[in-house]
């Protein structure tokens, strides 16, 4: 099998390999794509919290985004985790520089375990411009309330957030309905044109570290290859509620999914 299309990756590294640009490489292979970085963010992590962040220069974002994109063009992108203004500014200018069309950006704000992973100055330029230049954005609930200034408790009001999003500039929307207290899982796709409620059966389980990472790469992956955006996210959300539904069950706290969910090992190879 050859990878049908090529994802560059902008996000930070989580070394329990559950979130972040570990989850969103394995996401990408898994669906059978090609998947390259650039790393934000170092971070000490298992499951039960982040230890610390060491952030990336800006200047060696913009080398990583610029130099692979010269030699492989991804034919998608997907954005995670910017934790300062000017790593955001900087991404910018190189998404400009490169100008690819598909672009996912999964705002990450918050970890499973709380530690906040942005400041409030890069949540307005996140605001401002990056949400304009991209094709999709992907908040869950507690990340949509910090973008809209509103509290989400029910579906109504997740439409009401992901409209004040296209008003702030948002080309598609797709609010993640996990923290809302339902045994069905909601959530929520809409564009000027039209709003989609997608609904699931929600998987109870406490191993659900870098679901927000894995849905994002998904989308991307599906994306690239010439699904449109809502097909990828219906097809997105089917591959994370299986990952979630098969997870191996690792680690004391908010464990990982499993990103192999989709993966038959060929004969030979066993």
């Amino acid at each position: 099998m050859k990878p049908k299309s090529k994802i560059l990756i902008i996000a930070g590294s989580d070394s329990s390999g559950g979130a972040g640009i570990q989850a969103d490489i394995k996401t990408v292979t898994a669906l059978g794509s090609y998947a390259m970085t650039a790393i934000t963010a170092v971070t000490s992590q298992n499951t039960t919290g982040v230890k610390s962040i060491l952030p990336i220069k800006p200047i060696e974002i913009s080398k990583q985004i610029e130099f692979t994109s010269k030699d492989i063009k991804p034919d998608a992108i997907k954005i995670g985790m910017l934790h300062s203004a000017e790593v955001i500014n900087a991404v910018l200018k190189s998404l400009n520089k490169i100008n690819i069309k598909k672009v996912i950006l999964d705002p990450v704000m918050v970890a499973k375990g709380g530690t906040k992973l942005i400041d409030n100055s890069s949540i307005k330029i996140l605001k401002s411009k990056l949400i304009k230049k991209v094709s999709l954005i992907t908040p869950n609930i507690p990340e949509a309330e910090i973008l809209t200034k509103i509290s989400i408790s029910s579906t109504d009001e997740m439409i009401h957030a992901a409209k004040i999003l296209i008003q702030l500039g948002a080309k598609n929307v797709l609010i993640k309905g996990g923290h809302l207290k339902s045994r069905i899982m909601y959530d929520v796709f809409l564009n000027r044109n039209e709003i989609v409620v997608f609904k699931n059966k929600k998987v109870h389980t406490k191993n659900t570290h870098g679901t927000g990472c894995t849905l994002s790469s998904a989308i991307a992956t599906y994306f690239s290859c010439g699904k449109t955006l809502k097909k990828s996210c219906e097809m997105a959300i089917k591959y994370v509620n299986h990952s979630i539904g098969t997870g191996p069950m690792y680690g004391k706290g908010s464990g990982p999914i499993n990103h192999l969910s989709t993966i038959d090992i060929n004969k030979k190879f066993k």
